[in-house]
């Protein structure tokens, strides 16, 4: 077993959306000669840039930032893909000496990138279009409904609305005979030669929805719903995969006239809201983190975190 004190430092910086998890990111970055290394699965796609929350240039206040705007609109994202892109990333962040701090919204990919991947059989075209068969002939739900059967588990960590990743789990249930979640518990070969520092954020629920209402309200001042429009007028498809994500899809259906731009607004803040809520259902199953109560953007957590790294032996 690796002795710690010999082992590189990384900071992986958990919590839900809008917890300010970038800003205290670029914080740590400017004081520890770190750079920032996304870890969402929504910031890798180009041109989805307002609903992702993507810090803005001004916002990063120069520190370098990786993984963001790395895949086109018809990539696939996946747990695997990121791992080897966050692979490269710390190759050469440890060639230059920087610290690699990980701003986490997806705890899928960190958890992937830290503890490895199983193998798990490869895509199945046929079984997938009979799958997608399959939804379009039965009520909505009907995907979370069969996985719930074949893999409670990881049924609870897929939204009911996400489709790609219900199809993809189904897919690995039925051709691997064995429930999806049993397979990423075995044989994974976890990251060598870090270690890895995690601090948690959670705010106070009532001023993390305030947040989340007030930041909806902003990216849609900011031209979210253009941003929307042009991305289909550049024709970019609408099953691309990023359309799925909460926010673009219910603005699409705003530019269908399927939906008003009142009741969108609405539904976007409820699905973050719920969105949230797993996030840190998620995060808090993660060993090892320090938890901080607060908001990313405030000195006293700023002060709090780092004052745990520096007695964790970083700075």
């Amino acid at each position: 077993m690796s002795d710690p004190k010999t082992l590189l430092p990384l900071v992986a910086v958990v919590g839900p959306t809008a917890s300010g998890k970038s800003a205290l990111g670029v914080w740590l970055a400017e004081r520890l000669c770190g750079e920032v290394v996304a870890c969402d699965s929504t910031q890798l796609y180009r041109g989805f840039d307002i609903g992702t929350a993507k810090p803005s240039a001004s916002e990063r206040c120069g520190v370098p930032h990786h993984l963001i705007d790395v895949l086109g609109p018809q990539e696939e994202a996946t747990a695997g893909g990121y791992r080897e892109l966050a692979f490269a990333v710390l190759r050469d962040l440890r060639v230059r000496r920087m610290l690699p701090i990980f701003t986490v919204g997806t705890g899928l990919y960190l958890r992937a990138f830290l503890e490895g991947l199983a193998e798990v059989p490869q895509r199945s075209e046929e079984l997938r279009a009979r799958l997608r068969a399959s939804a379009e002939e039965h009520p909505p739900g009907y995907l979370h409904n069969v996985l719930k059967r074949l893999d409670p588990e990881t049924a609870s960590k897929i939204a009911p609305a996400d489709k790609q990743k219900l199809i993809r789990a189904i897919e690995v249930c039925l051709l691997a005979r064995k429930p999806i979640s049993e397979l990423h518990r075995e044989g994974r070969v976890p990251l060598e030669g870090w270690r890895a520092l995690k601090i948690g954020l959670n705010p106070p629920r009532d001023q993390l929805v305030e947040r989340i209402h007030s930041r909806t309200d902003d990216m849609l001042e900011g031209g979210w719903l253009e941003e929307v429009k042009s991305l289909l007028a550049s024709g970019t498809s609408e099953d691309a995969k990023p359309f799925d994500f909460i926010g673009y899809r219910e603005l699409r259906a705003v530019l269908q006239e399927s939906m008003s731009l009142a009741e969108a607004r609405e539904a976007i803040q409820q699905a973050t809201r719920r969105y949230a809520k797993r996030q840190l259902t998620w995060f808090r199953r993660e060993q090892g983190v320090c938890w901080i109560s607060g908001f990313g953007d405030e000195p006293a957590v700023q002060a709090e975190a780092m004052h745990w790294l520096r007695s964790a032996g970083l700075g």
